[in-house]
């Protein structure tokens, strides 16, 4: 059964939801099995009130820019569909979830329960204890480029995160389940972890006996010189390059 997630991120008017701040971006990606399937909602709201100087200085949202945008009731359904019941993945979630809740309080629906949400920053702190995990030094650790991050916007970062989500659970990509789970790794530079093929220091001794050859080379002498196992024949050959 496919797992679906909402990546999402939350851009506010301020620190706290019970003070009166709201949400004015809501950017959300979905993923399926940890892979991002392409669909996305992302939307700009009017939060019918001031924006903060301070608010406005980390994303550049001001209350002219918002003055013409929806307010959260009139798209609350449409984010709701969008999320249906997908597992939701926001980087220090509690902060996204109470503003969410908040506003979803506003309108009497209920609340998305805390089972529902995963929280990459715990994830991180627990992979990396001691070291920086905001959402720029996890881009950093795992080289993913972050370079059109200038001002924190709801969807980009949550395209972001959903790269940094994927490197958390172990940078898989889709492989038909083909690749070793336990394999020896390498750490890079950046701080990405690579698996590593082993070699072989000597090939190993071949199973088949002098006599296995012997007879397999009678049976295509059977065969007459036109059959096609006589070109790999030659081609192995010593002096003989193989195609």
């Amino acid at each position: 059964m496919a797992i679906r997630e909402i990546v999402f991120d939350t851009e506010t008017t301020g620190l706290s939801p019970n003070a009166g701040d709201r949400i004015v971006e809501i950017g959300c990606v979905e993923m399926l099995n940890h892979i991002p399937t392409g669909n996305t909602f992302h939307v700009y709201l009017n939060p019918e009130r001031d924006m903060p100087e301070a608010a406005f200085a980390v994303h550049g949202l001001s209350s002219a820019f918002l003055a013409d945008k929806p307010v959260f009731a009139a798209v609350a359904e449409r984010f709701l569909d969008f999320v249906a019941d997908g597992r939701l993945v926001a980087h220090n979630a509690s902060f996204d979830m109470g503003f969410v809740n908040a506003e979803l309080a506003r309108l009497g629906h209920a609340p998305i329960g805390e089972e529902r949400v995963v929280d990459t920053l715990v994830i991180a702190r627990r992979k990396h204890p001691f070291a920086p995990n905001s959402l720029d030094a996890l881009c950093q650790r795992y080289g993913i480029d972050n370079s059109r991050r200038t001002r924190h916007g709801a969807l980009l970062d949550a395209e972001i995160l959903a790269e940094v989500y994927m490197e958390l659970l172990g940078g898989r990509q889709a492989d038909l389940g083909l690749a070793a789970a336990n394999g020896p790794t390498r750490t890079t530079s950046g701080g990405a972890v690579v698996s590593l093929t082993l070699k072989r220091g000597a090939p190993l001794p071949p199973r088949l006996t002098p006599a296995d050859m012997a007879a397999h080379a009678a049976f295509v002498a059977t065969l007459g010189g036109s059959v096609v196992w006589s070109a790999y024949v030659e081609a192995d050959e010593p002096g003989e390059a193989v195609g």
